[in-house]
């Protein structure tokens, strides 16, 4: 055995090493969020569109006319630190502009990525990846209604844990208009 043979190094996929937490991560993605599919390429990820109120509570009306009937289109990096760290979830659409990546007011990092936690420390190896995946699904509902004026920016906790911004949703969404709603999305042409 040569110096070099000795000093070579192994590259190792977190998911070889990680086969439980794989095995865990593919049944509740699959299961929570059926347009996702993984790509093994790099260190992994899930690419596809979210769903658009993936929350434990009834859907607010005019939702559907606020988010143009669709959810966020994702792509969910894993690093290959993971499950030590988490996850980066980039919006593909929509995709924040250039300028709402620097504001806090948006909750989205430098890279794009979206800030879903307060602090880096928020995340442990033990924390699920499905709902790391509902709060990104969550942080598209209130990008929208940022992006209508209805909110002056995200909120603290998100909509998951907040039904306050429900009855916003509605009356941004659909507004009224002689005391009947409209079918237009704000903002819509």
């Amino acid at each position: 055995m040569t110096v070099s043979d000795r000093h070579s190094v192994v590259s190792v996929n977190w998911w070889e090493a990680e086969p439980h937490r794989f095995a865990r991560d593919q049944a509740e993605v699959t299961a929570r969020f059926p347009d996702l599919r993984w790509v093994a390429e790099d260190s992994g990820r899930w690419e596809g569109r979210l769903p658009m109120w993936p929350v434990d509570r009834p859907q607010p009306p005019g939702l559907t006319e606020l988010l143009g009937g669709r959810g966020m289109t994702v792509v969910i990096v894993y690093r290959q630190a993971y499950p030590m760290v988490a996850p980066r979830i980039y919006p593909v659409d929509p995709r924040p502009e250039p300028l709402e990546c620097t504001q806090h007011r948006w909750h989205v990092l430098g890279d794009g990525s979206l800030c879903l936690f307060q602090t880096e420390t928020a995340w442990t190896p033990n924390d699920s990846i499905g709902d790391l995946i509902v709060k990104a699904a969550a942080w598209r509902v209130e990008y929208a209604l940022v992006k209508a004026g209805a909110i002056d920016g995200m909120t603290l906790n998100g909509i998951v844990s907040d039904s306050s911004h429900d009855a916003v949703i509605t009356r941004t969404a659909v507004p009224v208009s002689s005391g009947s709603p409209t079918n237009s999305v704000v903002g819509a042409p």
